[in-house]
Protein backbone atom coordinates (compact mmCIF):
# COMPACT_ATOMS: atom_id res chain seq x y z
CA UNK A 1 0.00 0.00 0.00
CA UNK A 2 1.17 3.51 -0.82
CA UNK A 3 1.90 5.10 2.59
CA UNK A 4 0.89 8.53 1.29
CA UNK A 5 -2.68 7.24 0.81
CA UNK A 6 -2.95 5.87 4.35
CA UNK A 7 -5.45 7.57 6.65
CA UNK A 8 -4.57 8.51 10.24
CA UNK A 9 -6.60 5.49 11.38
CA UNK A 10 -4.76 2.98 9.18
CA UNK A 11 -1.41 4.40 10.31
CA UNK A 12 -2.49 4.18 13.94
CA UNK A 13 -3.58 0.56 13.48
CA UNK A 14 -0.06 -0.38 12.37
CA UNK A 15 1.38 1.41 15.41
CA UNK A 16 -1.03 -0.31 17.80
CA UNK A 17 -0.14 -3.73 16.39
CA UNK A 18 3.55 -3.05 17.04
CA UNK A 19 2.89 -1.91 20.61
CA UNK A 20 0.56 -4.78 21.55
CA UNK A 21 2.94 -7.36 20.08
CA UNK A 22 5.43 -6.28 22.76
CA UNK A 23 2.96 -6.60 25.63
CA UNK A 24 0.80 -9.63 24.76
CA UNK A 25 0.52 -11.79 27.89
CA UNK A 26 0.51 -15.59 28.12
CA UNK A 27 -2.07 -17.36 30.27
CA UNK A 28 -4.53 -20.25 30.32
CA UNK A 29 -8.18 -19.44 29.57
CA UNK A 30 -9.46 -21.43 32.57
CA UNK A 31 -7.54 -19.17 34.97
CA UNK A 32 -9.91 -16.25 34.41
CA UNK A 33 -12.89 -17.48 32.38
CA UNK A 34 -15.59 -20.10 32.57
CA UNK A 35 -16.29 -21.21 29.00
CA UNK A 36 -20.00 -21.99 28.53
CA UNK A 37 -20.69 -22.92 24.92
CA UNK A 38 -19.70 -22.59 21.27
CA UNK A 39 -21.10 -19.49 19.55
CA UNK A 40 -19.59 -20.01 16.12
CA UNK A 41 -16.65 -21.34 14.16
CA UNK A 42 -15.03 -20.91 10.78
CA UNK A 43 -11.73 -21.00 8.95
CA UNK A 44 -10.29 -18.47 11.45
CA UNK A 45 -10.98 -20.67 14.50
CA UNK A 46 -13.92 -20.55 16.93
CA UNK A 47 -15.88 -18.19 19.19
CA UNK A 48 -16.95 -19.31 22.67
CA UNK A 49 -19.39 -17.74 25.11
CA UNK A 50 -17.61 -17.24 28.42
CA UNK A 51 -18.04 -15.53 31.79
CA UNK A 52 -15.26 -13.67 33.57
CA UNK A 53 -14.83 -15.56 36.85
CA UNK A 54 -14.11 -12.52 39.01
CA UNK A 55 -16.53 -10.01 37.49
CA UNK A 56 -19.29 -12.30 36.19
CA UNK A 57 -19.29 -10.42 32.88
CA UNK A 58 -20.48 -12.42 29.83
CA UNK A 59 -18.31 -12.06 26.73
CA UNK A 60 -17.29 -13.84 23.57
CA UNK A 61 -13.77 -15.28 23.38
CA UNK A 62 -12.39 -15.59 19.87
CA UNK A 63 -9.75 -18.32 19.52
CA UNK A 64 -7.22 -18.28 16.65
CA UNK A 65 -5.02 -21.41 16.25
CA UNK A 66 -1.37 -20.35 16.44
CA UNK A 67 -0.34 -22.95 13.88
CA UNK A 68 -2.46 -21.29 11.17
CA UNK A 69 -2.60 -17.64 12.34
CA UNK A 70 0.23 -15.13 12.35
CA UNK A 71 0.49 -12.83 15.35
CA UNK A 72 0.14 -9.81 13.05
CA UNK A 73 -3.14 -11.14 11.60
CA UNK A 74 -4.48 -11.68 15.11
CA UNK A 75 -3.33 -8.28 16.38
CA UNK A 76 -4.76 -6.42 13.39
CA UNK A 77 -8.24 -7.84 13.97
CA UNK A 78 -8.03 -7.29 17.73
CA UNK A 79 -6.81 -3.68 17.51
CA UNK A 80 -9.24 -2.80 14.75
CA UNK A 81 -12.15 -4.09 16.82
CA UNK A 82 -10.86 -2.45 20.00
CA UNK A 83 -9.92 1.01 18.75
CA UNK A 84 -11.94 1.70 15.60
CA UNK A 85 -15.31 -0.02 16.09
CA UNK A 86 -16.98 2.62 18.25
CA UNK A 87 -20.12 2.59 16.07
CA UNK A 88 -23.02 0.85 17.91
CA UNK A 89 -23.51 -1.56 15.01
CA UNK A 90 -19.92 -2.82 15.01
CA UNK A 91 -18.75 -5.62 17.32
CA UNK A 92 -16.16 -4.21 19.70
CA UNK A 93 -13.27 -5.93 21.48
CA UNK A 94 -13.13 -5.59 25.27
CA UNK A 95 -9.44 -4.88 25.86
CA UNK A 96 -8.51 -8.45 26.79
CA UNK A 97 -5.99 -10.23 24.56
CA UNK A 98 -3.62 -13.07 25.41
CA UNK A 99 -1.93 -16.17 24.07
CA UNK A 100 -2.01 -19.81 25.18
CA UNK A 101 0.38 -22.51 23.98
CA UNK A 102 -2.06 -23.35 21.18
CA UNK A 103 -4.09 -20.19 20.49
CA UNK A 104 -4.21 -16.42 20.31
CA UNK A 105 -7.36 -15.15 22.05
CA UNK A 106 -9.22 -11.88 22.48
CA UNK A 107 -12.51 -10.99 24.17
CA UNK A 108 -15.30 -9.11 22.46
CA UNK A 109 -18.93 -8.15 23.02
CA UNK A 110 -21.23 -11.17 22.98
CA UNK A 111 -24.38 -11.04 20.83
CA UNK A 112 -26.60 -13.68 22.42
CA UNK A 113 -29.38 -13.99 19.82
CA UNK A 114 -27.47 -15.65 16.99
CA UNK A 115 -26.78 -14.15 13.60
CA UNK A 116 -28.79 -12.90 10.64
CA UNK A 117 -28.56 -16.27 8.89
CA UNK A 118 -30.72 -17.75 11.67
CA UNK A 119 -33.69 -15.45 10.98
CA UNK A 120 -33.74 -15.48 7.16
CA UNK A 121 -36.34 -18.12 6.25
CA UNK A 122 -35.29 -19.95 3.03
CA UNK A 123 -37.35 -18.84 -0.01
CA UNK A 124 -39.33 -16.45 2.24
CA UNK A 125 -36.88 -14.06 3.87
CA UNK A 126 -37.82 -11.83 6.79
CA UNK A 127 -40.30 -9.03 7.46
CA UNK A 128 -39.63 -5.92 5.38
CA UNK A 129 -39.58 -3.68 8.47
CA UNK A 130 -36.90 -5.87 10.05
CA UNK A 131 -34.91 -5.85 6.82
CA UNK A 132 -34.94 -2.05 6.64
CA UNK A 133 -33.85 -1.83 10.28
CA UNK A 134 -30.87 -4.06 9.50
CA UNK A 135 -30.00 -2.10 6.35
CA UNK A 136 -30.10 1.18 8.27
CA UNK A 137 -27.68 -0.13 10.89
CA UNK A 138 -25.33 -1.76 8.38
CA UNK A 139 -25.19 1.43 6.32
CA UNK A 140 -24.02 3.24 9.44
CA UNK A 141 -21.48 0.55 10.35
CA UNK A 142 -20.00 0.37 6.84
CA UNK A 143 -19.92 4.16 6.47
CA UNK A 144 -18.01 4.38 9.76
CA UNK A 145 -15.39 1.88 8.59
CA UNK A 146 -15.10 3.54 5.18
CA UNK A 147 -14.67 7.00 6.74
CA UNK A 148 -11.64 5.66 8.63
CA UNK A 149 -10.17 4.16 5.46
CA UNK A 150 -11.13 0.50 6.01
CA UNK A 151 -13.13 -1.95 3.87
CA UNK A 152 -14.89 -4.90 5.53
CA UNK A 153 -14.78 -7.26 2.48
CA UNK A 154 -16.83 -10.05 4.09
CA UNK A 155 -20.39 -8.79 4.59
CA UNK A 156 -22.78 -11.78 4.73
CA UNK A 157 -25.59 -13.00 7.03
CA UNK A 158 -23.26 -15.09 9.19
CA UNK A 159 -21.24 -11.97 10.08
CA UNK A 160 -24.20 -9.86 11.21
CA UNK A 161 -24.93 -10.64 14.87
CA UNK A 162 -28.24 -10.06 16.65
CA UNK A 163 -28.63 -8.34 20.01
CA UNK A 164 -32.38 -9.08 19.91
CA UNK A 165 -34.57 -11.36 17.80
CA UNK A 166 -36.48 -8.46 16.19
CA UNK A 167 -33.28 -7.03 14.65
CA UNK A 168 -33.69 -3.72 16.45
CA UNK A 169 -29.98 -3.89 17.23
CA UNK A 170 -27.49 -5.76 15.10
CA UNK A 171 -23.71 -5.70 14.99
CA UNK A 172 -21.42 -6.33 12.04
CA UNK A 173 -18.46 -8.45 13.10
CA UNK A 174 -15.65 -10.72 11.93
CA UNK A 175 -12.94 -8.30 10.82
CA UNK A 176 -10.47 -10.88 9.58
CA UNK A 177 -10.83 -9.77 5.96
CA UNK A 178 -10.67 -6.01 6.64
CA UNK A 179 -8.05 -4.11 4.66
CA UNK A 180 -7.19 -0.42 4.33
CA UNK A 181 -8.74 1.09 1.22
CA UNK A 182 -6.19 1.20 -1.60
CA UNK A 183 -4.19 -1.82 -0.39
CA UNK A 184 -3.24 -4.00 -3.36
CA UNK A 185 -4.31 -7.63 -2.93
CA UNK A 186 -4.57 -10.64 -5.25
CA UNK A 187 -8.03 -10.64 -6.83
CA UNK A 188 -10.01 -13.76 -5.97
CA UNK A 189 -13.09 -15.00 -7.82
CA UNK A 190 -15.43 -17.40 -6.07
CA UNK A 191 -18.72 -19.01 -7.02
CA UNK A 192 -21.15 -16.84 -5.06
CA UNK A 193 -23.50 -13.91 -5.68
CA UNK A 194 -21.51 -11.99 -3.02
CA UNK A 195 -18.48 -12.02 -5.33
CA UNK A 196 -18.56 -8.74 -7.30
CA UNK A 197 -18.37 -8.83 -11.12
CA UNK A 198 -14.97 -7.11 -11.29
CA UNK A 199 -13.43 -10.20 -9.66
CA UNK A 200 -14.16 -12.38 -12.69
CA UNK A 201 -10.84 -11.33 -14.23
CA UNK A 202 -9.26 -13.75 -11.74
CA UNK A 203 -11.58 -16.66 -12.49
CA UNK A 204 -9.59 -19.87 -12.79
CA UNK A 205 -6.55 -18.59 -10.90
CA UNK A 206 -4.98 -20.85 -8.27
CA UNK A 207 -6.18 -18.26 -5.69
CA UNK A 208 -9.81 -18.72 -6.71
CA UNK A 209 -12.31 -21.47 -6.16
CA UNK A 210 -15.48 -22.62 -7.91
CA UNK A 211 -18.54 -24.70 -7.10
CA UNK A 212 -17.16 -27.61 -9.08
CA UNK A 213 -14.29 -28.68 -11.28
CA UNK A 214 -10.58 -28.04 -11.01
CA UNK A 215 -9.23 -24.52 -11.20
CA UNK A 216 -7.10 -23.82 -14.23
CA UNK A 217 -3.74 -22.47 -13.14
CA UNK A 218 -2.52 -19.18 -14.54
CA UNK A 219 1.07 -18.08 -14.09
CA UNK A 220 0.29 -14.57 -12.86
CA UNK A 221 -2.02 -13.27 -10.19
CA UNK A 222 -4.25 -10.27 -10.83
CA UNK A 223 -3.49 -7.57 -8.25
CA UNK A 224 -6.17 -4.98 -7.52
CA UNK A 225 -6.67 -2.18 -4.97
CA UNK A 226 -9.18 -2.75 -2.17
CA UNK A 227 -12.20 -0.48 -2.69
CA UNK A 228 -15.28 0.33 -0.55
CA UNK A 229 -17.55 -0.52 -3.50
CA UNK A 230 -16.95 -4.20 -2.65
CA UNK A 231 -19.01 -3.69 0.51
CA UNK A 232 -21.73 -1.90 -1.46
CA UNK A 233 -22.15 -4.93 -3.73
CA UNK A 234 -22.38 -7.27 -0.74
CA UNK A 235 -24.96 -5.00 0.92
CA UNK A 236 -27.15 -5.25 -2.18
CA UNK A 237 -26.96 -9.05 -2.26
CA UNK A 238 -27.59 -9.26 1.49
CA UNK A 239 -30.66 -7.02 1.21
CA UNK A 240 -32.09 -9.23 -1.53
CA UNK A 241 -31.48 -12.32 0.64
CA UNK A 242 -33.23 -10.71 3.61
CA UNK A 243 -36.30 -9.78 1.54
CA UNK A 244 -36.68 -13.06 -0.37
CA UNK A 245 -34.75 -15.81 1.42
CA UNK A 246 -32.86 -16.49 -1.80
CA UNK A 247 -30.24 -14.92 -4.07
CA UNK A 248 -30.76 -13.05 -7.34
CA UNK A 249 -28.30 -15.39 -9.11
CA UNK A 250 -26.14 -18.36 -8.18
CA UNK A 251 -22.85 -16.70 -9.07
CA UNK A 252 -21.74 -13.39 -10.54
CA UNK A 253 -20.28 -14.60 -13.82
CA UNK A 254 -20.57 -14.06 -17.56
CA UNK A 255 -22.08 -17.52 -18.05
CA UNK A 256 -24.80 -17.24 -15.38
CA UNK A 257 -28.07 -16.57 -17.25
CA UNK A 258 -29.90 -14.92 -14.35
CA UNK A 259 -27.01 -12.51 -13.77
CA UNK A 260 -26.78 -11.71 -17.50
CA UNK A 261 -30.52 -11.00 -17.58
CA UNK A 262 -30.05 -8.57 -14.70
CA UNK A 263 -27.04 -6.96 -16.39
CA UNK A 264 -29.04 -6.47 -19.59
CA UNK A 265 -31.80 -4.77 -17.59
CA UNK A 266 -29.51 -2.43 -15.67
CA UNK A 267 -27.55 -1.46 -18.79
CA UNK A 268 -30.80 -0.49 -20.52
CA UNK A 269 -32.10 1.75 -17.73
CA UNK A 270 -30.45 4.87 -19.12
CA UNK A 271 -31.65 4.19 -22.68
CA UNK A 272 -34.96 5.59 -24.03
CA UNK A 273 -36.39 2.07 -24.39
CA UNK A 274 -35.54 0.24 -21.19
CA UNK A 275 -35.61 -3.54 -21.11
CA UNK A 276 -38.25 -5.25 -18.95
CA UNK A 277 -37.43 -5.56 -15.26
CA UNK A 278 -35.21 -8.58 -14.63
CA UNK A 279 -37.56 -11.42 -13.53
CA UNK A 280 -35.97 -11.85 -10.09
CA UNK A 281 -36.67 -8.17 -9.29
CA UNK A 282 -40.27 -7.99 -10.55
CA UNK A 283 -41.72 -8.31 -7.03
CA UNK A 284 -40.07 -5.08 -5.88
CA UNK A 285 -41.32 -1.50 -6.06
CA UNK A 286 -39.67 1.04 -8.36
CA UNK A 287 -37.93 2.54 -5.32
CA UNK A 288 -36.44 -0.81 -4.32
CA UNK A 289 -35.36 -1.51 -7.90
CA UNK A 290 -33.46 1.79 -7.92
CA UNK A 291 -31.88 0.84 -4.58
CA UNK A 292 -30.63 -2.45 -6.04
CA UNK A 293 -29.48 -0.80 -9.27
CA UNK A 294 -27.36 1.59 -7.20
CA UNK A 295 -25.67 -1.07 -5.08
CA UNK A 296 -25.48 -3.81 -7.71
CA UNK A 297 -24.11 -1.74 -10.58
CA UNK A 298 -21.67 -3.98 -12.52
CA UNK A 299 -19.42 -0.92 -12.87
CA UNK A 300 -17.69 -0.58 -9.49
CA UNK A 301 -16.93 3.12 -9.92
CA UNK A 302 -20.67 3.88 -10.23
CA UNK A 303 -21.81 1.82 -7.27
CA UNK A 304 -23.74 3.66 -4.56
CA UNK A 305 -22.23 4.32 -1.15
CA UNK A 306 -23.87 2.82 1.96
CA UNK A 307 -24.65 6.24 3.46
CA UNK A 308 -26.52 7.22 0.29
CA UNK A 309 -28.81 4.19 0.65
CA UNK A 310 -30.42 5.64 3.78
CA UNK A 311 -32.56 7.80 1.48
CA UNK A 312 -34.39 4.67 0.31
CA UNK A 313 -35.59 3.67 3.78
CA UNK A 314 -39.09 4.24 5.15
CA UNK A 315 -41.12 3.47 2.02
CA UNK A 316 -42.34 0.12 0.69
CA UNK A 317 -39.84 -2.09 -1.11
CA UNK A 318 -41.99 -5.13 -1.86
CA UNK A 319 -45.07 -4.94 -4.10
CA UNK A 320 -48.40 -5.74 -2.44
CA UNK A 321 -49.03 -9.01 -4.31
CA UNK A 322 -45.52 -10.26 -3.57
CA UNK A 323 -45.80 -9.20 0.07
CA UNK A 324 -49.05 -11.17 0.45
CA UNK A 325 -47.42 -14.23 -1.11
CA UNK A 326 -44.40 -14.00 1.19
CA UNK A 327 -46.62 -13.46 4.26
CA UNK A 328 -48.59 -16.58 3.37
CA UNK A 329 -45.39 -18.60 2.92
CA UNK A 330 -44.07 -17.22 6.20
CA UNK A 331 -47.21 -18.35 8.04
CA UNK A 332 -46.89 -21.83 6.52
CA UNK A 333 -43.26 -21.98 7.56
CA UNK A 334 -44.18 -20.96 11.12
CA UNK A 335 -46.85 -23.67 11.35
CA UNK A 336 -44.41 -26.29 10.06
CA UNK A 337 -41.77 -25.27 12.63
CA UNK A 338 -44.30 -25.37 15.49
CA UNK A 339 -45.58 -28.80 14.37
CA UNK A 340 -42.02 -30.13 14.21
CA UNK A 341 -41.21 -28.75 17.69
CA UNK A 342 -44.39 -30.31 19.12
CA UNK A 343 -43.58 -33.68 17.56
CA UNK A 344 -40.03 -33.60 18.95
CA UNK A 345 -41.38 -32.69 22.42
CA UNK A 346 -43.78 -35.64 22.36
CA UNK A 347 -41.03 -38.01 21.26
CA UNK A 348 -38.89 -36.95 24.22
Amino acid sequence: MNHSSMTPATKLLDELCLLTSQSLISMETAEHFQVLKLLGEGSYGRVMLAVHKQRGTPMALKFFPRESTSMLTFLREYNLSLSFCSHPSLTRALGIAYSTPSHYVFAQQASLCGDLYDVIVPEVGMEEDSCQRVVSQLCGALSHLHSLGFVHRDLKPENVFLCDTACRWVKLGDFGMVKPSGTRVPEVWYSSPYCPPEAEVARGNVDSWTSGGKAKERPERVWVPVEPCTDSWALGILTYAMLTGSHPWSETSSDCRSYLKYKEWIESVRRPEAAPVAPQFSGFTALACTYFQNLLDPRPERRGKPQDMLAFLGAEWVREAERERLDQERRKSSVNIRSKDLQETREH
